[in-house]
């Protein structure tokens, strides 16, 4: 089906939340030099009604389309790029319940976890854990109408600003996600991300010691060994970053320009010169400028992709459209990366050490950039991408095979 036979969520104006950036925008050198958490600039985002964009009109909401909520996060990025990222799990969430939500109806938890979050909650995620393997040890225990959880998660990226923590845990053949009040007894959450870049993210240790559940607050549950691969969200986080790559580009640009044009010095020439009217500087400034539009427009592209699977899958259609969403996202990926990093390096070309004051803060574009990007190890796609272009072997090769497998040795499987 082509994608305009598809019915499109609404759109915004691009100016709807242009003034709450600002807000977050004229704070983000003053958090970045004294490590102050974004607590405020989360809250501007609540009231603003950013955190709730795409709640579907039947349950009240704006319904805003994927495409439009991307080039919003570009956006968001270039006035703090630590912002994306703290909500980047809960817009994920928010994605997940849309879905179920065409599965189950408006009367299911689905529903019902959606009007929360219209309603002005926010939710982090505790999913990853340190050790030697890629595995799930936190763990789920039932007793008598209640469960109990226990573990350790790191990368808990944003749930030091959330009401609510999306968490993995395992409890016999199975593979649960429930949602935790970030205040419950037993929730400990540590600021102790200790990266280089993304400073005000959250991204710490989240620990879990015999916290009371409900069954209603288990939302998903899989079998234990299935394969966790999903096309449409491998590419929906990704893209996220990779929004948050092109915002940093734009914030990049932004503040060089902002400190070129006042100065009236340029380096090897005698008296007053205007740096603007610098040939040099000009080219170094067209060549930011022409960075930051390809990321971009490479985000612009894959989010459109994303919007037409998005629409495919609550239509109840075939999903023909998250693989080709993956592969746009790996291949924009490839591309991106170096262009921002070079655009965060490039900016310093115009203003010699003049452009390493502290007060500026410059420096903290590429080491944002290059934190994000090492997130999700380009190299690794870059692989994956050869591999399939030569060979047909499908992204995330070794997820595949493995549910292959599991697809042969194992009975069909109904959640509870």
């Amino acid at each position: 089906m082509s994608q305009s036979t598809l019915s499109h969520p609404s759109a915004a104006s691009p100016n709807r939340f242009q003034a709450v950036f600002d807000q977050i925008a004229n704070g983000a050198i003053e958090r970045e030099q004294n490590r102050i958490l974004a607590y405020d600039a989360v809250e501007a985002l609540r009231q603003s009604g950013f955190t709730a964009v795409r709640i579907p009109q039947k349950l009240g909401g704006e319904n805003l389309s994927l495409r439009e909520t991307f080039r919003l996060l570009v956006k968001l990025a270039a006035a703090d790029s630590n912002l994306p990222q703290i909500i980047r799990a809960h817009f994920a969430f928010v994605e997940g319940e849309r879905q179920r939500l065409t599965e189950t109806g408006s009367g299911s938890s689905a529903g019902k976890w959606l009007e929360t979050i219209h309603a002005g909650a926010i939710f982090g995620a505790a999913m990853a854990e340190l050790g030697k393997a890629t595995e799930t040890t936190t763990t789920l225990t039932p007793k008598e109408d209640k469960w109990f959880l226990n573990g350790t998660k790191y990368y808990s990226t944003g749930s030091l600003y959330a009401d609510w923590i999306a968490v993995v845990a395992v409890h016999d053949d199975k593979r649960y996600r429930v949602a935790v009040p970030t205040t419950a007894a037993g929730v400990t959450r540590v600021d102790d991300w200790d990266g280089f870049g993304q400073r005000l993210t959250g991204s710490g240790t989240t620990i879990f010691e015999n916290v009371e559940l409900s069954k209603e607050q288990i939302y998903h549950v899989l079998p234990k060994d299935a394969s966790p691969i999903d096309r449409f969200f491998t590419a929906f986080y990704q893209n996220f970053h990779l929004a948050t790559l092109a915002g940093i580009a734009q914030a990049a640009l932004h503040e060089t320009i902002e400190f070129v044009r006042p100065r009236t010095r340029v380096f090897g020439v005698p008296g007053q010169s205007f740096q603007r009217e610098d040939p040099l500087v000009q080219t170094v400034i067209g060549r930011l400028s022409s960075l930051a539009f390809a990321a971009e427009a490479l985000v612009d592209r894959v989010s459109t992709t994303l919007e037409e699977a998005s629409l495919l899958r609550e239509q109840g259609l075939p999903d023909t459209a998250s693989q080709q969403a993956e592969l746009e996202a790996f291949k924009a990926q490839q591309v991106i990366i170096p262009l921002v990093l070079d655009a965060t390096t490039s900016l310093f070309e115009v203003g010699g050490a003049s452009a390493s004051s502290d007060k500026r803060r410059l420096d903290r574009f590429w080491r944002n950039a290059r934190v994000l990007a090492s997130h999700n190890p380009a190299i690794q796609r870059a692989r994956e991408l050869g591999d399939w272009e030569l060979n047909g072997v499908p992204l995330d090769s070794g997820w595949t095979r493995k549910a292959d497998a599991e697809a042969k040795n194992t009975q069909h499987f109904t959640p509870a």
